[in-house]
């Protein structure tokens, strides 16, 4: 028996061995150099060629970047060698190198720019560091991810704030009509998500932002879904705070993110989780009275101690690999990924219920919908076994259906999702 299994997993390891070397094979005769030129948004045999950069199995249909980017060789690439300069050199730090890539890609200062491992870890520093009494009132949507959801729901729980919501509108202009008809005296936050997790809608960022700033409010941005998707420039956005992640669109490493504090928003924003790096190095522990000194100046006050080099590194490559190709181009290919899909489910007729707005300004690569008549949670399952991932969407009682795509993917792929829905209803 156990020369079985010494067997089996000799066996399996070097078929395991054999396949990364073929994919690294494949990896090495494609270079960024060959994502530069002006392909359009229809161009497959361009965009069949920018799916080679990535290790994603061909007979596997995967329509779920709202929850995880799978990374190209590029970023994992990257992630490998900055792994092993720390652990062969023990080199350390690096990682703050990222802050002036990461404000460019976003259009903000560099000082703005905090390093996360996530969205929610930005979402946290954001609510928790907002000046707020209990009766102060907060508006959500009804289209929260848990991670924009349950911080605010978690200090009203301790704090006494209360949250109000909204449902976002078929259109922009209804979208901010109905966020206006909520505030009141006692409004004292817009945490708005810039692109809702559960059907892709795009929510009217800028405008959202503007009617915050007549009105005297702090104004958070849930961004999970904008780097990557959008091209983006925060200064114009002029919200406070932005959270994202480099997870999803950005095609990063998974455990980074960041959060984008406007700089004359620090001084409001208090922070409470503090290290190494998020001071002004003046802390002196051996004089009396002990003395603290002063936070960063900048938003690297909202973070320290010792972050992953070879991930933030891998962060640098994936700005690297959007550039090269251009956020111009990766948006209007998303776009039109997106847009095939609403049409190929539209087409099916009345049994499905699209969620996502048709509007122009209001949709990218998602898309929402529902199968009348069928379980969402058995098609799914359904699906999965198809070899078609998406995403359930079971948040807030929706019991919907996601299918997100990126650049990776094919128009085969999103006709291959369709077929199983045609043979859902019959």
């Amino acid at each position: 028996m156990k020369t079985n299994r010494r067997s089996f997993i000799k066996h399996s390891s070097a078929a395991l061995m054999g396949s990364l070397l073929l994919q690294n094979e494949e990896a090495s005769a494609v270079t960024l150099d060959s994502l530069k030129n002006n392909a359009a948004a229809d161009d497959e045999a361009f965009w069949k060629n920018v799916r080679k950069h990535f290790p994603l199995a061909n007979d596997f249909a995967y329509l779920n970047n709202g929850t995880m980017g799978p990374s190209p060789y590029y970023v994992i690439e990257a992630v490998k060698k900055g792994m092993m300069d720390g652990d062969q050199f023990g080199n350390y730090g690096g990682w703050e190198n990222l802050h002036a890539k990461l404000a460019a890609f976003v259009g903000a200062d560099e000082k703005e720019i905090a390093l996360t491992h996530n969205v929610t870890d930005g979402i946290n520093i954001a609510c928790w560091g907002l000046p707020l009494k209990k009766g102060d009132e907060v508006i959500l949507t009804t289209h929260e991810h848990v991670g924009n959801a349950f911080p605010w729901l978690n200090r009203q729980h301790l704090h006494g704030i209360v949250i109000r919501t909204f449902t976002p509108a078929p259109t922009a202009s209804e979208t901010l009509e109905r966020i206006a008809s909520l505030i009141n005296k006692k409004t004292r936050v817009l945490a708005i998500p810039h692109i809702p997790c559960t059907q892709g809608q795009i929510l009217p960022a800028k405008e959202i932002c503007k009617l915050g700033r007549d009105k005297g409010l702090f104004i958070f941005i849930d961004g999970a879904h904008g780097p990557g998707m959008l091209p983006l420039n925060l200064k114009e956005m002029d919200c406070d705070m932005y959270a994202s992640c480099c997870h999803k669109w950005m095609m990063g490493p998974k455990g980074t993110g960041f959060l984008y504090v406007k700089k004359d928003f620090q001084q409001t924003l208090q922070t409470y989780f503090v290290g190494g790096g998020s001071d002004n190095a003046k802390w002196n522990m051996a004089k009396i009275p002990v003395e603290m000194g002063d936070y960063a100046d900048s938003a690297h006050r909202y973070y320290g101690g010792t972050q992953s080099s070879g991930l933030y590194k891998g962060v640098e490559a994936s700005i690297e690999f959007i550039e090269s190709i251009g956020m111009t181009r990766i948006h209007e290919r998303i776009k039109y990924l997106g847009k095939y899909t609403q049409d190929q489910l539209l087409a099916l007729g009345d049994r499905i219920e699209l969620l996502t707005p048709t509007e122009e300004q209001s949709r990218c690569s998602v898309n929402g919908f529902r199968i009348k008549g069928v379980d969402y949670a058995a098609f799914y399952k359904k699906a999965a076994e198809a070899k078609v991932r998406i995403r359930m969407v079971p948040e807030n009682g929706l019991n919907s259906l996601r299918v997100s795509t990126h650049i990776y993917n094919r128009k085969e792929e999103i006709d291959l999702l369709i077929d199983e829905i045609k043979k859902a209803i019959g």
